[in-house]
């Protein structure tokens, strides 16, 4: 089999994971609070990716790690996964699954405003058009299928599923920055934001019952959402001989969702969600065809 053709399996894998999440969000907010999700899932990632560090030998340079390495982690971990799941988690239990888990869809664009004060780069003209464009994606999910009525969803819920978009640009950007190994990154990055989850829920008594339901799910999210399917992504992206074809697969993760939601949530897929999530993607790739030229 050729790396080709392992890149592409890899990341049909890891997009099939991916589409599975929103559902296995929804399942387990409904028995666990966010802050619960986010410590089981975190603590499960780190797991993962420990023994996949031990299995590639890598382990023992992570022990090696340098104090500024460390310190960059910490900012890392802060952002993602601590802030932005919390965030948006939060959004999960005010949403539902076909309103929340689109909204985010719009991080690539953010990404690009937020690289004028971060990275020092000018805004092309056409990356207002495209983010008009995703807005108006945002406002046909959000309107659940009454686009000439708004205000159906819970307004907070889509300021925070949105919201979330920057605390990931603001990693993305920063993650790039830092040059060290992928999986061992990922796992201080975990370890540390495992750490402050614990504090959080210690500080919020948030430490409580958890159904075994809650905990399945919990574990599913850590190993198929963040610890596993980060790793295979990666490993598709290094086997890719272009990064660009594998990427455009992402796309296809949320209307996968989609029907996963419909069969497992039972919710009725609006014409609106449909529609607004073309449109978001619409926006994405006309700003990412403006890049590439």
């Amino acid at each position: 089999m050729s790396d080709k053709t392992k890149s592409y399996l890899l990341a049909s894998l890891a997009v099939l994971f991916w589409s599975t999440i929103a559902t296995a969000f929804k399942i387990a907010l409904a028995e666990i609070s966010p802050a619960q999700l986010l410590f089981i899932a975190s603590s499960t990632a780190v797991v993962v990716l420990a023994v996949i560090s031990i299995i590639e030998g890598k382990f023992k340079a992570l022990l090696l790690t340098s104090p500024a390495n460390i310190i960059m982690s910490a900012l890392l971990g802060l952002l993602n996964p601590f802030v932005y799941y919390l965030v948006l988690l939060k959004a999960y239990t005010l949403l539902p699954a076909q309103v929340a888990q689109p909204l985010n869809m719009i991080w690539p664009i953010v990404l690009v405003f937020l690289s004028v004060p971060m990275l020092k780069q000018r805004i092309p003209a056409r990356s207002f058009l495209a983010l008009f464009i995703s807005f108006a994606g945002v406002y046909l999910i959000s309107s659940q299928g009454q686009p000439l009525h708004p205000g159906k969803s819970d307004l907070t819920g889509v300021v925070l599923a949105t919201g979330s978009s920057i605390f990931w640009a603001m990693y993305f950007i920063l993650n790039l920055k830092d040059k060290r190994d992928e999986s061992n990154k990922l796992l201080m990055n975990f370890l540390i934001s495992t750490i402050y989850i614990a504090i959080y829920l210690i500080a919020t008594g948030g430490f409580g019952y958890i159904s075994i339901k809650g905990l399945l799910a919990g574990v599913y999210t850590g190993i198929f959402e963040m610890g596993l399917t980060f790793y295979i992504w990666l490993k598709a992206l290094k086997l890719a001989e272009t990064s660009d074809k594998i990427s455009n697969l992402v796309f296809l993760a949320p209307f996968i969702s989609l029907i996963f939601i419909s069969i497992f949530l039972g919710e009725h897929i609006y014409f609106t969600t449909f529609i607004g999530l073309v449109i978001i993607i619409a926006g994405i790739i006309y700003q990412k065809t403006g890049k590439h030229r």
